[in-house]
């Protein structure tokens, strides 16, 4: 019998807020999330982190989906990551008290949250993460269990739809005081919310679906429906088959059979699913990385103006018109965004989100490279000009200076002349000068 999956849910609202905003130019909705989570799991909790007296609008969404807003207070230095240490400090605190919590969903895109991930799997909890495909680090959307994009759930996102007690709700929560702050805004900072994005070719997936399908052959078992779904997932984990079009995995898989990618026997639910043999003359599948050196060469001409940073609708125009045969759609990427996310985690770009302006690009670490080292020269021993001082008793390596002599020993010393081939007998003191001496 299959274990019962319940749910923690931890939301970072201060990150996913923005990244919604800026990228989908959207205010976000945890109603949706919450729906999504439930197909996998019961909740049985639910937290969400912010200073809530800056978020009021976002208050009344949160009471009315019984999420626990947790407060949090920023320090006087403006410390950004503190929502993320109570955070990760309160799952870990979960997971080693609340042994029945065996799932926990994190709502963020960011990729602080990689050691939190890593250390929820080592105690052998299943972990979602929530976010947006353009925003949500790509290394922590490969590296949970599941990701759910945001984009995927634009469908079930409201709109104008009334509240419960019969007020009209202002548009993604706000207050009259942020509508008429909102209206105020120059025509160009309105922009439309985008909706979802346009799906991808059904053959994109093919490879991932026939690498299932080989792992399942090689464990001997039956390629059911489930069973592939949920092996697709530990393969890639950012797998999703509302990206190609389909509402569900089972139309997803008849997507596949009516596009004569794969062969499904079977009926009333229990598909089976075989793999069409290859017959080699398929093409050839272009991966993400393959689309970074046309988004380098772009990048390379507009140096200068990627200084102070350009939007990324500016770095899209750029592309079509310089690099036009980049279609990103073609390398598995839904929208611009999503490739500009994917070579930020390749240090090739930096983006920032911008409430108002969308998603600020600058130039990575790579066109930064750190400067060469210099070797340094070895160090010669240091030569003294000055001799050792001569200490009596003391061993020196230097010869020790002869003894001064005075000027009247060295006359004393000095030979005496010859005269006419004889030497010159010192004169002698007369009794006079012995006196004087004495």
């Amino acid at each position: 019998m299959q274990e019962k999956i319940n749910i923690a849910v931890f939301v970072d609202y201060d990150n996913i807020e923005i990244g919604v905003k800026s990228t989908l130019r959207r205010d976000f909705h945890v109603a949706p999330v919450l729906d999504a989570l439930k197909e996998r799991g019961v909740i049985v909790a639910k937290f969400a982190y912010a200073n809530w007296g800056r978020q009021e609008p976002a208050t009344r969404q949160m009471a009315e989906n019984a999420v626990q807003m947790v407060q949090r207070i920023p320090s006087p230095r403006g410390d950004k990551n503190g929502a993320d240490i109570n955070l990760a400090l309160d799952a870990l605190e979960m997971a080693f008290t609340h042994p029945h919590v065996n799932a926990f969903a994190i709502v963020s895109g960011d990729s602080d949250f990689i050691p939190l991930v890593n250390k929820l799997k080592e105690y052998g909890k299943t972990v979602f993460i929530v976010g947006g495909k353009a925003f949500t680090s790509t290394i922590l959307q490969q590296n949970c269990h599941e990701f759910v994009s945001y984009e995927s759930l634009l469908d079930d996102l409201p709109r104008d739809a009334a509240p419960a007690g019969g007020r009209p709700q202002q548009q993604g929560g706000q207050s009259p005081q942020n509508q008429q702050r909102k209206a105020e805004k120059p025509a160009q900072q309105q922009q439309k919310p985008k909706e979802r994005p346009a799906p991808l070719d059904l053959g994109q997936a093919l490879p991932l679906v026939e690498r299932a399908l080989e792992v399942l052959e090689r464990r001997n078992v039956q390629p059911q429906l489930g069973l592939l779904k949920s092996t697709m997932l530990q393969l890639l984990p950012s797998f999703n088959e509302k990206a190609y079009g389909a509402h569900s995995f089972s139309e997803f898989v008849d997507m596949l059979k009516k596009g004569d990618y794969v062969n499904v026997t079977g009926s009333g639910g229990r598909y089976m699913i075989e793999r069409k043999r290859s017959t080699g003359m398929e093409k050839p599948q272009l991966r993400p990385e393959d689309a970074l050196p046309f988004l380098r060469d772009v990048l390379e001409d507009h140096r200068l103006d990627l200084e102070d940073g350009a939007t990324a609708e500016e770095l899209q125009t750029w592309v079509a018109e310089e690099a036009p045969q980049l279609d990103w759609k073609a390398y598995g990427f839904q929208e611009f965004n999503e490739l500009l996310n994917f070579a930020q985690d390749r240090t090739v770009v930096r983006i920032e989100p911008d409430e108002e302006k969308g998603l600020m690009v600058y130039l990575g670490a790579e066109f930064y490279p750190p400067a060469p080292l210099v070797k340094e020269e070895e160090e010669k021993p240091h030569v003294y000009d000055e001799r050792q001082p001569i200490v009596a008793g003391q061993p020196t390596i230097f010869e020790p200076d002869p003894k001064p002599v005075s000027p009247r020993a060295r006359k004393k010393a000095a030979p005496r002349k010859e005269v006419d081939g004889n030497r010159a007998a010192a004169p002698r003191k007369t009794a006079s000068r012995r006196r004087k001496t004495e």
